[in-house]
């Protein structure tokens, strides 16, 4: 596409980007069983408010706009105190993954500062932790252990305890893990980084604003927050059940002396000294602003609220779900993320034909799953979606055309084993990167027996995707 030589009346944009949204998932019909969390049109135009005020700011520096500085500094507040330490200091991030690289990078430098003998500091985490950990290991040179974990899909604590050496620096557990919404055992962990010197981060991006209070509606929520001693840090999303306008996270240190580690400053630059909190440079004003509105609308009975209806549809779900011949529930779910699976059909087969009706739910492996977090829009559409599950699991257990989807797989999966990586690479080039219809890709995907290979697929898929299409 040529940059346009003319512009384009607001009326035609307007019309062009409507049509262009035709074919998204319509999450606000409770369609999307992840990236969009949505409160109901009253909170969402009290947050579409709130950023379209401070639409413009920049929360670069702060000195500037001191409101924004405001919202931050009482957000981070409100969150350490419903985190069980109203003394945490913390600051306000673009999304989950700038929280997790800054708790990872601060306890680096952390430990590049309290323990002299360091050759290759290392961090222990979980085979479910969330990848953006293996991300901050990759981008900051630190060597990252995957621990397994038991049966109940939690992190093993006899493994972590035994992977311990004078080299750890951080240890990390879920508070829910996302792949299974089971909260590993936090107060285990952390107590064996406690008792070894060594910092543990509790990644609670999905879970620290519906946890606390699920807990309150009287489910048995272990504890994951600074209630525990041996928690130094917690990532905690705002734009996931906080509801707030996308991006917005936060990263909470116990301590000053550890968050200064996140810190970044220039001070020879010929353009004036420099210092940021984070990795981002400019900071849009607009998520700072509506993070700190919607919690300010809300508050704890405006939360309670939503979690109760969340409880209810997660119950009515899972209980559904019990109930189709052929499905179930991995683990036992501390909180709302289920993940679908079958132990008779091809489970990525019922994942494409609920697609092709218009539902968005994430592909998931070791075992094979379909993703469901389920979250407040999902009390209007929870009956039509068991309504449909049930429909497309009998037809994926009986029909012709799901025959031909296992043949499909099967037959990617058989040629996966005998065609070199640069035959299986062409002709993963000749699936749509959008399409509907995957399981014969997973399939393929998941028998190639060197990890590399598989590396080398998604990267294609990501090339194919960011690239215009032909």
């Amino acid at each position: 596409m040529k940059f346009p030589q003319k512009g384009t009346g607001r009326s035609m944009v307007m019309a062009e980007l409507e049509s262009a949204r035709k074919d998204d998932v319509r999450w606000r019909d409770g369609r999307a069983f992840s990236l969009v969390f949505y409160p109901g049109h009253e909170i969402y135009e009290v947050v579409k408010e709130a950023y379209g005020l401070f639409f413009s700011e920049n929360g670069l520096n702060p000195s500037a706009f001191p409101a924004l500085r405001k919202f931050e500094q009482e957000t981070v507040s409100m969150m350490a105190d419903l985190m069980c330490d109203p003394s945490a200091c913390g600051n306000l991030t673009s999304g989950g993954t700038e929280s997790i690289l800054l708790a990872v990078y601060s306890a680096r430098e952390y430990a590049l500062k309290h323990k002299p003998n360091l050759t290759q500091p290392e961090i222990l985490v979980p085979t479910t932790v969330h990848p953006a950990f293996d991300k901050a290991a990759h981008y900051f040179g630190l060597k990252i252990k995957h621990i397994p974990v038991g049966p109940d899909y939690r992190a093993d604590v006899a493994a972590t305890a035994a992977a311990v050496t004078d080299q750890t620096i951080l240890i990390v557990g879920s508070a829910p893990q996302y792949p299974h919404g089971v909260v590993d055992p936090i107060r285990e962990l952390s107590s064996i980084a406690l008792s070894h010197g060594i910092l543990f981060h509790t990644d609670a991006c999905v879970g620290g604003m519906i946890l606390p209070f699920f807990r309150r509606l009287g489910q048995p929520i272990p504890e994951f927050s600074f209630e525990l001693p041996g928690v130094t840090s917690i990532s905690i999303d705002l734009h996931k059940y906080g509801y707030a306008a996308k991006g917005a996270s936060v990263v909470l240190y116990r301590n000053r002396s550890q968050r200064r580690g996140q810190f970044f400053v220039q001070t020879t630059w010929p353009g004036g000294i420099y210092g940021s909190p984070g990795i981002l440079g400019t900071r849009p004003g607009g998520a700072i602003a509506a993070a700190w509105a919607v919690i300010k609308h809300l508050g704890e009975d405006g939360f309670m609220g939503l979690a109760k209806s969340v409880l209810q549809s997660t119950n009515y779900i899972r209980d559904a779900i019990g109930s189709i011949p052929g499905l179930k529930i991995l683990g036992q779910p501390h909180a709302s993320v289920l993940a679908l699976a079958s132990d008779e059909l091809d489970i990525y087969q019922i994942g494409d034909e609920l697609a092709v009706l218009g539902w968005h739910l994430d592909k998931q492996q070791d075992p094979p799953s379909l993703h469901l977090t389920i979250s407040y829009a999902h009390e209007m559409s929870r009956e039509a979606f068991i309504k449909d599950l049930r429909a497309c699991t009998e037809k994926v257990r009986g029909s012709i055309a799901s025959r031909w989807a296992s043949f499909q797989t099967a037959a990617a999966r058989a040629l996966s084993k005998v065609l070199p990586i640069s035959a299986i690479r062409f002709l993963s080039r000749l699936a749509s990167p959008g399409g509907k219809r995957q399981a014969a890709m997973y399939g393929m995907i998941g028998s190639l027996p060197v990890q590399g290979e598989v590396d080398e697929l998604v990267l294609d898929f990501l090339d194919r995707l960011y690239s215009p299409e032909k």
